[in-house]
């Protein structure tokens, strides 16, 4: 078996996940419509915990399947990247970097720093999971889509939209091979411009000294020299959003946005539900999870008896 053969066929698992419940923990069903209410304004707070679980669970899941026992077994690395890799005799080996995601919250806030050089050989894909509660706010966490793409198309995606120099500029990490594992630098970073006016008319004069097609993002070392170059004449600052997957502008992850707060989930889409529960009126909230998920008052009673 080869690494694309590997990945095809792993991708294929993942994708098959949609629908399946994690029993890996359950959050209770709340005992009064007010209880509900509350409930729903901090589940979000569980998404990071329960996120890790699902990482953790599907590499279990990957080596249940026949398909790789003659040639090795997905293990999880923690730390590194990615995520999850492929050890035995597939060469370059195989890997998936998992990106469990909570719609229910504000954005997709997982980032994707790898720098592109790490992707030349293609062996590294994303797999990014979609996964609420079963019913909604209580449950165990069911996966309701699940999107598989290329890790090289992320990174370049990235750096395309990002990089718009001498505004913004997206730089490598400083060689770091001959260092320890643990001490190596692997991550992209995105500076923003934070000079004057008139530094900025000298800025971009330089760009446009680097000829055409200058201001394009390349991960070689010629052109990070450049990059250097401007980075040590004027002032930047460090974007602490820089690589959050939500702003990435990658087709397939917005058509995989899109998909998922489309979804219909116990009568409204994911997108009407975040935005109820995102509202201020407590008592639409309370009747729309009573109405829903027959949240009453009577539990309350039933559980104090």
């Amino acid at each position: 078996m080869d690494t694309q053969t590997a990945l095809n066929l792993a991708g294929k698992h993942l994708q098959a996940l949609k629908g399946h419940i994690f029993n890996v923990l359950t959050v209770t069903k709340p005992v009064s419509p007010a209880a509900a209410a509350n409930l729903a304004k901090v589940i979000s707070k569980l998404s990071p915990l329960l996120g890790n679980l699902i990482e953790f669970n599907t590499v279990e899941i990957l080596n249940d399947k026949p398909d790789f026992n003659a040639h090795g077994t997905w293990q999880r690395q923690d730390p590194g990247f990615p995520d999850t890799i492929f050890r035995g005799s597939i060469k370059p080996v195989p890997g998936f970097e998992i990106k469990a995601w909570f719609p229910l919250a504000t954005e997709i806030t997982a980032r994707f720093k790898e720098s592109q050089s790490h992707f030349t050989k293609n062996n590294t894909h994303v797999a990014m999971l979609a996964w609420l509660p079963e019913k909604l706010i209580y449950g165990k966490p069911e996966i309701i889509a699940v999107c598989v793409l290329s890790g090289k198309s992320v990174a370049a995606a990235r750096d395309t939209h990002y990089h718009n120099p001498p505004d913004y500029i997206v730089l490598e990490p400083e060689d770091t091979t001959a260092r320890t594992s643990n001490l190596q630098q692997t991550n992209t970073n995105g500076y923003k411009f934070q000079g004057t006016a008139k530094e900025f008319q000298r800025a971009k004069k330089l760009v446009a000294s680097w000829g055409r097609c200058g201001d394009k993002y390349k991960p070689t070392p010629e052109y990070q020299a450049k990059i250097r170059q401007l980075f040590s004449k004027f002032s930047y600052r460090l974007d602490t959003n820089f690589a959050k997957m939500d702003r990435i502008v990658h087709p397939e992850i917005e058509k995989f946005k899109n998909e998922v707060m489309g979804t219909e989930v116990h009568g409204l889409t994911v997108q009407e539900w975040r935005g109820l529960l995102a509202g201020k009126d407590d008592e639409t909230i309370r009747a729309a999870l009573e109405s829903r998920f027959g949240i009453t008052a009577q539990d309350s009673k039933a559980l104090v008896q």
